[in-house]
């Protein structure tokens, strides 16, 4: 039987949108951020010369070009003030999460509750500094050294270093705003629309490859259909989940005896989320990245591994495979689902599996389980990251939307509709109190006076 929160989710309407003021202000909230962050976006950063850094571009777009484009939606091709984007922060808030499942002081700072997680999200914009720094420097050295400047020198390094590192804090503080004031994840949203708004570019550029006839109308409607299934199922896999059975004890408070009560504990199949394949990515192209700062100075030893790890080579697949797979086991045992902690906190609750004794018993049976789990979900994110790296090598076409964007745009999406329907199925709850409230009020008036 469906519980009553199913059940108003199920009879939400545009109707009772229109009535949720507060949930209409929250969305034009982000959408207003939103279109800041595209305008920002357009706006270049000084001493660049426009037509030799679209070149430059086509040449870096396997290195950082590649990786930085698909997070900053077109503000790295057009130099502009976000042409970093957010990454550097998202970078810093996986190594802050790390390190705090490693460091035991880090660890005991995050138990200290909003203390706690202040500081460690100042450790983080710290290192988002720090990231963002050395990524606007070697972009500054990237292009002085290409000859993309109408005034090198240091002049134009430090005010490009300053601008870029303004840019991604500016980036950072909208996130934070869209989270506290507006709909879904701030962050998030940034990476979505940035992925977003390039699609419309890469599907015309597609499209025009069959026109002149570079690619064959079959290989065009293959794609396409292609690209539909994978969204099919990675909506699937990011919903699927292994239920573990809980039980709780009798219990006795004051005079009252309650009866035990069951639950069960969900575990994703991709606990890890998107996080291993960014980092996947990140240090496979990292070689790709020294060469393009470097230009014509790199060494034979850089040109062997480029010649052997460049994309779509078959040792760059292997070992993306092979990184991916160990990123989602690293992450999900140290961050995402730390089997300790969660046998821990049952023993706390009085919880217990059936059969399974609480406490380390409990541990080893949940290691056991996910081990599994993350049999199939690593495997499934492999599979969906390393489809359009083969497509891009063996078919030769520009497949933008690629499987990490597909895996944050799927992420996304679902997020942002489950917070909606929370802000709606809080609005439905408020009205109902309300009606009830009312409801009393006119019994009360209606009783007759006692004399």
């Amino acid at each position: 039987m469906a519980s009553a929160a199913e059940q108003m989710a199920a009879n939400m309407s545009w109707g009772a949108f229109g009535k949720a003021t507060e949930l209409r202000q929250r969305i034009f909230f982000t959408i207003g951020l939103l279109i800041v962050y595209r305008l920002g976006t357009y706006i270049p950063v000084p001493g660049i010369d426009g037509n030799a850094l679209r070149e430059f571009m086509e040449q870096a777009s396997q290195g950082i070009g590649g990786v930085l484009s698909m997070f900053t939606g077109g503000a790295l091709g057009r130099m502009g003030i976000f042409a970093l984007g957010i990454m550097p922060y998202i970078s810093a808030s996986i190594i802050v999460q790390l390190m705090t499942a490693m460091v035991p002081q880090l660890e005991q700072l995050k138990k200290e509750g909003e203390q706690g997680r202040k500081k460690i999200n100042q450790y983080t914009r710290y290192g988002t500094v720090l990231l963002a720094t050395f990524q606007a420097y070697g972009l500054a050295v990237s292009l002085q050294s290409g000859e993309l400047v109408t005034n090198p020198g240091f002049y134009f390094i430090a005010a490009t270093v300053i601008t870029l590192v303004g840019g991604t804090m500016f980036l950072m503080w909208l996130g934070e705003q869209i989270t506290a004031r507006g709909v879904g994840n701030g962050i998030s949203l940034i990476i979505f629309v940035g992925i977003i708004a390039e699609i419309p570019a890469a599907l015309a550029q597609f499209l025009s490859q069959g026109r002149s006839g570079a690619v064959s109308p079959a290989l065009i409607i293959g794609v396409i259909l292609m690209v539909l299934v994978v969204l099919a199922f990675v909506v699937f896999m990011e919903r699927a989940l292994r239920k573990i059975h809980i039980q709780y004890p009798r219990r006795q408070v004051g005079m009252k005896v309650y009866d035990g009560g069951s639950s069960h504990l969900p575990v994703k199949v991709n606990p890890a989320g998107v996080i291993p394949a960014i980092f996947a990515s990140s240090l496979l192209l990292l070689p790709t990245t020294i060469s393009t700062f470097s230009g014509s100075n790199a060494g034979p030893v850089m040109s062997t591994i480029l010649a052997y790890f460049g994309p779509g080579q078959p040792l760059y697949l292997l070992f993306f495979t092979s990184m991916i797979v160990f990123f989602a086991y690293f992450y999900t045992y140290n961050v995402a689902f730390k089997t300790d902690d969660v046998a821990d906190n049952l023993k706390n609750q009085n919880g217990f599996i059936p059969g399974i004794r609480p406490g380390q018993r409990t541990a080893e049976y949940l290691d056991y389980v996910v081990a599994r789990i993350l049999v199939l979900g690593s495997g499934y994110l492999a599979l969906v990251c390393l489809l359009p790296e083969i497509l891009r090598s063996q078919a030769a076409i520009p497949f933008y939307f690629g499987g990490t964007s597909v895996l944050i745009v799927v992420s996304v999406t679902m997020d942002t509709i489950q917070q909606v329907q929370s802000h709606l199925l809080a609005h439905q709850y408020e009205g109902l109190i309300e009606k009830s409230q009312l409801r009393g009020k006119s019994k009360r008036k209606k009783r007759p006076a006692r004399r």
